[in-house]
Parts: C-alpha cells; sequence; structure tokens
C-alpha cells in the first residue's frame, strides 16, 4: 500500500459549520449545539487519493471522523510484509485504539484509497471528548472493544498459518531424506537382481556339485535368515576386519575385493563365515560365489532402508496426526544406539559423497530410555545432517554415546570451520540458517530443539571452535512427569 506525497489540506473548522458537519458522524450526531465545546479544536483535513493520512511511525496520534471518502489501514511487519487492518468509510471513526494506549506515533499506515474529507481532534481535544461527552465516550469504548476483539481474531488468525507454514515446511524437511533414500535404494535393488540373475544363468550353464550347492543354500539361508549378529562396532574395528578380509579376497584372486569386503563386513560376515566357499569353488567360479554372495545381502540391505525409509515416512504422518489432536504415545524403551545406526543407513550416502569417516565411540553399557516421546530418529537426522553439510571433504564426523548422572547423553560432532560467536545465539531459532539460500530451512535445529525438550525433556546444547563442533544431547533414562 504505497502512498503519494500530495500533503492534505488543514483547516480549523467554525464552530456554525462544525455543528452541521458532526451531525454526518454517528456517535457525535446527538450533541447538542452547547455541548460542541468538548471537541477542543476540530481540523477540517481535505486528502486527495493516495495522500498519507498516518504514516506508521511518524505522525502523532489524532482521533479522526471521515465525512466523505475511504481510508485503509495497514500494518507494515518487520519482514515487510502488510498486514491489512481495516477500511473506514463515511461516517467511521478512527484513531482511538493509540491514544488509548498512549502511543506517541502512529503504529499503523493510513492512505487515502479515495478523495477524503474528515474531521481531526488531537490528543488533548480526544481527552477533553472522553472527559466531558459521556455519550460519546461510550460510543468510542464501544467501537475500540470491537476493534480490539477483530484485531485478537485476525492475530489469532495469522498465528495458526504461521504455525501451520512452519508445520508443513518442517515435513517437507523430514520428508526429503527418506523420500531419496527409498528412491537410492530401489535402484540399487534393480541392479543386484539384475546381477543375481545374471550370476544364476551362469551356474545354470555349469552346473554345480553337491557341495557347492550346500554351500551356497547355507549362505542364502544365513542372509535371508538374517541370524547375523549386528553389533554395534567402532569405526577403527570396522575399518581393521574390512581390510583383512579384503586382503584375503585378494590373495584368492577376487578381482573386486574392494567392493565385496565392505558389504561383507557392514552385514557381520567375516573370513571364516565364508571359507567354505573357497573350498568348495575353484579359482575361476569362486569370484561368482562370492558376487552373488555380495549382490544378495546388498539386496537385501536395500530392501531393509527402504522398509525403514517408508517407516519414517509413516512415523512423520503419525506424528502431524498426534500433533494435530494431541494424542500422546505410548510408554516405550528406545535404543538409542539402534536409532543412531538405522539414521546412519539412511544417511549413508551423503558421508559417501563427501568421502567422510564416521566415527563412532559407543558406550558398551548405554542404558535404553523410558519414554513416551517419538522423533528421536528425526533429531540424529538432522544433527548429522548439518555435521556433514559442515564437514570438510575427506575429514571426520564423530558421534559418541556416554552416560552421566541418570541421562543417556549423545554427542555428535565434526571439524568444520566452527560456528561464529555473534550467532550463536540465532542457532536454534526457526527459519535461521547459515546455508545457501534455496539450500538449507533452517528448520532443522528448531525441529531437533523441540523433540529433545518437548517430547523427552531433555536438552540439546552445543561447544564450537574452529576445526570441532560438537552437539550434545542429553535425555532422561526414565520419563518425567
Amino acid at each position: 500500500m504505497e502512498g503519494t506525497t500530495a500533503d492534505p489540506q488543514v483547516r480549523i473548522v467554525s464552530h456554525q459549520e462544525l455543528s452541521q458537519l458532526i451531525r454526518r458522524i454517528p456517535i457525535l450526531s446527538k450533541l447538542k449545539e452547547e455541548d460542541l465545546d468538548c471537541l477542543g479544536t476540530v481540523e477540517l483535513v481535505e486528502a486527495p487519493a493516495g495522500a498519507f493520512i498516518f504514516q506508521q511511525g511518524k505522525s502523532a496520534p489524532a482521533f479522526c471522523m471521515v465525512l466523505e471518502g475511504e481510508i485503509r489501514t495497514a500494518r507494515l511487519e518487520p519482514n515487510g510484509v502488510e498486514t491489512p487492518i481495516a477500511v473506514f468509510h463515511d461516517g467511521d471513526t478512527f484513531g482511538e485504539a493509540p491514544l488509548l494506549i498512549g502511543a506517541k506515533m502512529s503504529g499503523a499506515q493510513c492512505i487515502a484509497t479515495t478523495a477524503v474529507r474528515m474531521l481531526r481532534v488531537d490528543v488533548e481535544g480526544f481527552w477533553q471528548l472522553m472527559a466531558t461527552c459521556p455519550m460519546v465516550r461510550q460510543g468510542i469504548m464501544a467501537n475500540a472493544a470491537q476493534r480490539i476483539h477483530a484485531f485478537q481474531a485476525t492475530t489469532l488468525h495469522r498465528e495458526k498459518l504461521i504455525s501451520l507454514g512452519t508445520l508443513a515446511a518442517g515435513l517437507m524437511h523430514e520428508l526429503n531424506n527418506p523420500g531419496s533414500a527409498a528412491k537410492r535404494s530401489a535402484a540399487q535393488l534393480r541392479e543386484n537382481l539384475a546381477r543375481l540373475q545374471e550370476i544364476s544363468l551362469r551356474f545354470c550353464v555349469s552346473p554345480l556339485n553337491q557341495e557347492q550347492r550346500v554351500c551356497l543354500r547355507d549362505m542364502q539361508q544365513e542372509v535371508l535368515g538374517q541370524d547375523k549378529p549386528r553389533k554395534a562396532a567402532s569405526s577403527l574395528e570396522e575399518a581393521d576386519a574390512e581390510e583383512e578380509l579384503g586382503a584375503w579376497l585378494e590373495s584368492l584372486g577376487v578381482a573386486n575385493s574392494w567392493k565385496l569386503a565392505p558389504t561383507l563386513v557392514a552385514a557381520g560376515w567375516r573370513r571364516h563365515d565364508i571359507e567354505c566357499a573357497q573350498e568348495a569353488f575353484p579359482a575361476e567360479t569362486l569370484q561368482d560365489a562370492l558376487n552373488w554372495l555380495e549382490a544378495l545381502i546388498s539386496a537385501m540391505q536395500q530392501l531393509t532402508t527402504i522398509e525403514e525409509s517408508i517407516g519414517r515416512v509413516t512415523d512423520l504422518v503419525v506424528a502431524v496426526k498426534r500433533y494435530a489432536y494431541e494424542d500422546k504415545a505410548g510408554e516405550h524403551l528406545i535404543d538409542v544406539h539402534e536409532s543412531i545406526q538405522s539414521t546412519l543407513i539412511i544417511l549413508g550416502h551423503k558421508f559417501r559423497h563427501k568421502q567422510l569417516t564416521v566415527e563412532k565411540d559407543f558406550a558398551a553399557d548405554l542404558p535404553k530410555v523410558r519414554t513416551r516421546g517419538t522423533g528421536l530418529s528425526q533429531v540424529w537426522t538432522n544433527l548429522l545432517d548439518n555435521a556433514t553439510d559442515a564437514a570438510p571433504d575427506g575429514s571426520k564426523v564423530r558421534i559418541r554415546t556416554w552416560a552421566e548422572n541418570g541421562q543417556v547423553c549423545v554427542g555428535i560432532g565434526d571439524e568444520g570451520a566452527g560456528i561464529a560467536p555473534e550467532i550463536r545465539d540465532q542457532i536454534f531459532q526457526p527459519f535461521f540458517t547459515t546455508k545457501a539460500a534455496g539450500v538449507g530451512t533452517g528448520l532443522g535445529l528448531d525441529i531437533a530443539k523441540r523433540i529433545v525438550t518437548g517430547q523427552y525433556g531433555g536438552s540439546i546444547g552445543f561447544s564450537s571452535e574452529p576445526g570441532h563442533t560438537e552437539f550434545v544431547v542429553k535425555l532422561p533414562v526414565e520419563a518425567r512427569d
């Protein structure tokens, strides 16, 4: 709503002229001739269309009575958005609200949308009118009460829209990761199935002997039965196991041992689990047998990722329904290590893309968390996502867990540039982000904080210096009332 630079014409109204003009104003129309002095000095304002009647933060407030024309009022928000307040026509009065609250400057923009003629009373005249004219005072207070009610209703509606927008933006932010993970896993699953079919056809061309069939059957049952222990291992233990298995496979003449070893180790397989293949298959077919095993394991892993991703989407939908209907989840136990591990699987592509090493330092005796809270995986997703974005290529992201004072503690750190001191107070504010435009929504840490503090009664904080930033989440082991 833009105004022109044209200035309104202003003159003082005579007593005789005023007695005729006030008949057009309903709340003043019953004033008697002898009561006109209660208005004090009254100005007649004539403004062309587009002229400012009041400028927000610049004009002194006054009580105004519209004789002819239309005036629109709006408030300019700090972000530059205009919030419409009201439209005034012939016979309407306005301006009493800032006078009643003692405002020194107008809190809104008032612009004439057509040519306007109106009466204006200054602060002194307004309070004189309120003190000496009970009938007028009653009308002014009734108008003020009605406008306050309408303003409160508009403000409440606006806050609901902002909350809905925040919820929708947060939901889209959270849906992106599982949706992308499911899509990537489906593509990888297609490749694995094609490899399995190709290798199986080669086995058909060269029939397997009894020992080979038994070996493949046993390995298949173990993969499909998912009986392999998946004990949380440190990064150093996994790296050592991959190096040992890769060296052994390479010594057997397996060309792609560098690809097979990480998949097998991640699934809990070690050298002694596949020695039957070395004994049953000659060197020229051993690679086919191991590639068949790796493709089968990888396919099962991709299916697990897809299941977890779809489960995450379902959890988000349930979370929104609970938010809307104030539903409460039942008490349950959470294994923090399992929660972190599943999140690492979903975000694995981000670590690989930047060639990041995930260093895990998990406490062996970490207790489970008894809680009614939900959404913990969202916390790990947001913190790990931020850590991968902040970490330089080829660096480390460290995850450590420990227990202290009846709390389970999780630290997620990166080796990035750190958080500048001047913005640390804003880190958890909604829509605040240090990422490039279009990359970050500024909702991740806000969502994480609300889940940790609101759902779990815990706390979240951080420490930062160049080369090391760590966010620490602390969750009570037992649910708090």
